[in-house]
């Protein structure tokens, strides 16, 4: 499992949490074509690709203003570990990524990745509280960002 956590651009506290079980391949940007949505000036139609490969998630750069983990521009495919920060362009949304078990307190408003079926949210490792808020029907996709 993964959660894609929106941060707050100045506090750094969860906004939106997007949470994926069953889902190889994640993109990221600001077309509605994705499955995390960000409407963020730098932020390309198709911005990043998340990817899981042999028991690893990769992060890839799409995106014209780059993604940028620890300040550092990525340049080529990079592995995530539990807890990574990454920035779309040097001054746009950031986003907390975080793999296995995922504490509720860790998440802002969690929205249905769409693998993310109520029969799979069923088998998840979570807290029941949290589980419940995945099967909330009125959930959208989408993030905007002043």
């Amino acid at each position: 499992m993964i959660a894609v956590t929106l941060l707050h651009p100045s506090q750094s506290v969860p906004v939106q949490s997007w949470v994926f079980s069953d889902q190889s391949t994640i993109n990221l940007g600001r077309g509605s074509q994705n499955d995390i949505v960000l409407y963020s000036a730098v932020v390309s139609r198709r911005h990043a690709i998340l990817t899981y490969e042999n028991g690893h998630w990769q992060l890839s750069n799409q995106g014209t203003n780059g993604v940028y983990v620890d300040g550092v521009p990525i340049r080529k495919p990079i592995l995530i570990k539990d807890g990574t920060v990454i920035r779309f362009g040097e001054s746009g949304p950031k986003l907390l990524l975080r793999l296995g078990m995922v504490e509720d307190d860790s998440l802002g408003k969690v929205v249905k990745g769409r693998s993310l079926t109520p029969k799979a949210v069923q088998h998840l490792d979570i807290k029941p509280d949290l589980k419940d808020k995945l099967k909330t029907p009125k959930q959208d996709k989408s993030t905007f960002l002043e």
